[in-house]
């Protein structure tokens, strides 16, 4: 463990600010994440004023003063956002930069330029995958949902062929891959190291999206055999501009902050040594804050200039970029003072207690809190940063490798049966014109099988390592 995360970890075990017992506190979580889940679900509160509410009710039952309990969920939410807000920034900055530039349309572009019938769903899978690493899921979708349409109208594909694929790339990159929020949350209240997070994340993800897309789709094109529907294609960005930026320059901005973090985790393992200076350099340029700024200053360059933007547009395409993220980093913060009120009531030690005499494996029970989680609030960033905050005592322990393992199961977890409660639902429900039970059997089956399949995918790893 770096001295780094040591500082981090002691300033986290903090006295516990009640003294209740553990069936106290078992019913203090539920209380709490059952005010979270009624105000999300029947009452259609916003995600940052649930989780808000439902730290109070959760320090309340568990018997805490309430002076302490405000004090633990400002606490939480401030780390939180300074931990992950300016990586969630830097990520919707180079989202924007891509999709308004042109570049996205590039990348989709060339690569089904050179599929063909039979390898349209893999490509699909590709296009959602590389366009997913900077961008939200919900971004994501809309930015996906033209393509996908004109190329189940163009090729007389299944909607389902075609749409399933972009999902479960879409999917699987929100879940398991910083820098996305919901992985970003849990490697900070796990203090995970995120190179090998992202290096692992990735060894899990290939599979799971083979099986959840491509291969899925065949089935789900069986299940629901619907076509493409009839509805005015919305514009494309770049149908504005007289040029756009190349595939090459798009691709290497993209993939540029991976690599980064990447090869950070690469250097750290071949040479550990904290005093080598090879081994300092790599660890400032790939760094998470370090990574995504390079790639968004380069994109500047790669992107904006060649779909001919001024600088002010660029300064206008970074303002538009960082406006819509405002209501994400609330939620997140919230979700990070949840957890830090679930940690300062004892209930993370509560965990370890009742479950350190248990057979079940951490990463098992990781997986199964976030996917009861999920199941109850409809979201998987809820879920992620609630299953972080009870099973971060679960991580003190742990060598590098299986606290990045804890993350992705809790972030596998996450992805589980996504149905009514999820936004995400409808948004699929809504642009593929289905119907809710052909969307359950769909989208809601392929985020089952995302989760199970990365989740088992965990748990084998875990084993080995």
């Amino acid at each position: 463990m770096t001295r780094l995360n040591a500082e981090m970890l002691a300033a986290d075990t903090v006295d516990p600010i009640t003294s209740a017992g553990h069936a106290q506190l078992g019913i203090a979580v539920l209380v709490g994440i059952a005010v979270i889940v009624l105000l999300i679900t029947k009452f259609k509160l916003h995600a940052f004023l649930a989780l808000t509410l439902g730290s109070l009710a959760l320090g309340a039952v568990a018997g805490a003063p309430l002076d302490k309990v405000i004090t633990s969920f400002t606490a939480g939410l401030g780390d939180t956002v300074a931990g992950v807000g300016v990586l969630i920034a830097l990520g919707a900055i180079l989202g924007k930069l891509l999709a308004d530039s042109g570049g996205a349309d590039q990348i989709v572009d060339t690569i089904l330029a050179k599929a063909s019938g039979r390898t349209m769903p893999w490509a699909m899978v590709l296009i959602a995958s590389v366009i997913g690493l900077p961008l939200f899921f919900e971004v994501g979708i809309v930015l996906l949902i033209p393509v996908v349409l004109m190329v189940a109208k163009r090729g007389n594909f299944s909607l389902m062929r075609i749409g399933i694929p972009a999902l479960a790339g879409l999917s699987v990159m929100h879940g398991l891959i910083p820098p996305h929020p919901g992985p970003l949350v849990a490697i900070d209240a796990l203090h995970a190291d995120l190179g090998v997070t992202l290096a692992l994340g990735v060894l899990v993800a290939i599979p799971t999206v083979i099986v959840a897309g491509p291969l899925f789709s065949k089935v789900a094109a069986r299940w629901v055999d619907v076509p493409a529907p009839d509805r005015m294609l919305p514009q494309r960005v770049s149908d504005d501009l007289e040029r756009r930026p190349g595939f090459g320059a798009t691709l290497f901005t993209m993939l540029l902050p991976v690599a980064l973090m990447l090869v950070k985790a690469l250097v750290d393992i071949v040479v550990d040594d904290a005093g080598n200076t090879v081994q300092r350099v790599f660890d400032v340029i790939g760094s998470p804050l370090i990574a995504l700024l390079a790639a968004v200053l380069v994109a500047m360059f790669t992107m904006g200039r060649p779909a001919g933007f001024t600088r002010d547009r660029i300064t206008q395409t970074v303002e538009k970029g960082l406006m819509p993220i405002a209501g994400i980093l609330l939620i997140v913060g919230a979700g990070g003072g949840f957890k830090q009120t679930l940690i300062d009531c004892g209930v993370g030690e509560m965990v370890l207690d009742i479950s350190k005499d248990w057979s079940i494996p951490a990463v098992l029970l990781a997986w199964l809190i976030a996917v009861a989680i999920r199941l109850a609030t409809g979201s998987a960033t809820v879920a992620t940063v609630s299953a972080a905050g009870l099973v971060a005592p679960l991580a003190a322990d742990m060598s590098t490798a299986h606290t990045a393992l804890l993350v992705l199961a809790i972030g596998a977890g996450s992805l589980f049966f996504s149905h009514v409660n999820d936004a995400g639902f409808w948004l699929v429900k809504e642009y593929f014109g289905l119907s809710v039970g052909q969307t359950l059997k769909t989208w809601s089956v392929m985020e089952t099988i995302i989760s199970v399949m990365a989740g088992g995918l965990v748990l084998v790893l875990s084993l080995l390592l």
